[in-house]
């Protein structure tokens, strides 16, 4: 279940049972943070938490501004420096060395479009989308105000506050366009505001052959981070959703019927059937498709055979750049795993170095940031 999923679930309860309640959002980041523009922590008027905005040093006193903010009903604009080290507040001591700013916003449960109605509008429809978050304003009185936000769709369908819905729509698009989140200053008729222009991204989808022992540790690794994940297997006495409760599908597609199974293009793809023919089945659906990942378990010999066989029809070429490119076999990171659940863990690592395109190494010995895709600021006449 991914964050957003259990901040809707929350949220859907607080408002079945009328207890107020506040989200807390991360729009600004200076420097070093836990977490990146974006994380959201949802806060009753009794102090219950759900989600994070910080490793703990942060949610403390945010609990306590939060709940101010739900009985004065009004969103407030808080600011932690974590870059002093002689103030003791918060436990933060010399923390991350950043600025974290987060918008504490009471919801109004009748509010069609408030920001947990806007994020449940892209839940619902899992595709690329850009949400615009107002969280700064000047004091001319003009009629922006923080918490106004506009959602763009992947289908250009634009949804939230109607008076900045252009300006805020037009600088969405442009986000859209370039992939990655950033934090604008935009001129508007209600005035300049400055706003949070984040990139909101489906789950990874996985795709994985084979319905053995050695895929239920990987299916509940992957579940726990969010992704939607499908099963296929041509056994049906394994693969059940008794089996699999946490997969989104489960496929029985015997090897004959692989052939006219489209694979997922924008699926990752884990061959674990343990069975040649199917093996070989899966690849020659999944080579011609433009799947950025297609792992396969073995030794680098089978992969060797695999590829050779006349099915497929590749050149010494194409099998070359197959195995330096998407294909990747033997699959996962060198873990020094034995057991299922540590293969488990080596696949899912590999999987998530592949998406962020990182390449795996000790955090400490390289020199990069943390989070290479901080939002960057923009002015926007």
């Amino acid at each position: 279940m991914t964050e957003l999923q259990r901040l809707l679930l929350a949220y859907d309860q607080h408002r079945a049972e009328a207890r107020p309640c506040a989200l807390a959002t991360v729009v600004e980041v200076l420097g070093s943070a836990y977490r990146r523009p974006g994380a959201r922590m949802l806060v009753t008027d009794d102090g219950q938490l759900t989600g994070a905005i910080s490793g703990g040093c942060l949610e403390g006193d945010a609990r306590q501004r939060a709940r101010q903010a739900i009985f004065r009903g009004q969103p407030a604009l808080v600011t932690y420096d974590t870059r002093d080290e002689d103030d003791p507040r918060h436990g933060l001591g010399p923390g991350c060395q950043g600025v974290v700013r987060i918008l504490l916003e009471p919801l109004d449960f009748s509010a069609p479009d408030n920001p947990m109605e806007l994020l449940r509008g892209f839940a619902q429809y899992p595709a690329t989308a850009v949400l615009a978050t107002v969280f700064e304003t000047d004091a001319s009185g003009l009629r922006a105000t923080v918490g106004q936000r506009v959602l763009l769709s992947a289908a250009g369908a634009v949804r939230g506050t109607p008076l900045l819905a252009a300006p805020l729509a037009e600088a969405a698009r442009a986000t859209f366009e370039q992939g990655k989140s950033q934090i604008l200053d935009v001129e508007t008729d209600a005035g300049p505001v400055r706003a949070l222009l984040e990139v909101l991204a489906p789950p990874l989808r996985l795709v994985v052959y084979g319905a053995g022992n050695d895929a239920q540790p990987l299916v509940h690794l992957a579940a726990s981070l969010g992704w939607h994940i499908t099963v296929v297997d041509g056994r049906p006495n394994l693969a059940t959703t008794a089996r699999f409760p946490e997969a989104a599908d489960v496929r029985i597609v015997p090897v004959r019927e692989l052939a006219e199974l489209a694979p997922d293009a924008g699926a990752y793809h884990v061959l674990l059937s343990h069975n040649y023919a199917y093996d070989l089945a899966a690849l020659q659906t999944l080579l011609p498709s433009a799947a950025p990942y297609i792992g396969l378990l073995g030794p680098r010999a089978k992969a060797g055979r695999l590829l050779r066989e006349e099915e497929l029809d590749l050149s010494e070429l194409e099998i070359a750049e197959a195995l330096q490119n998407r294909l990747h076999s033997p699959i996962g990171l060198t873990l020094g795993g034995e057991t299922p659940e540590e293969i488990a863990l080596a696949i899912v690592a590999e999987i998530q170095a592949v998406k962020n395109g990182r390449r795996p190494q000790h955090l400490r010995d390289t020199t990069a940031a943390i989070h290479a895709d901080s939002p960057k600021t923009e002015h926007v006449a």
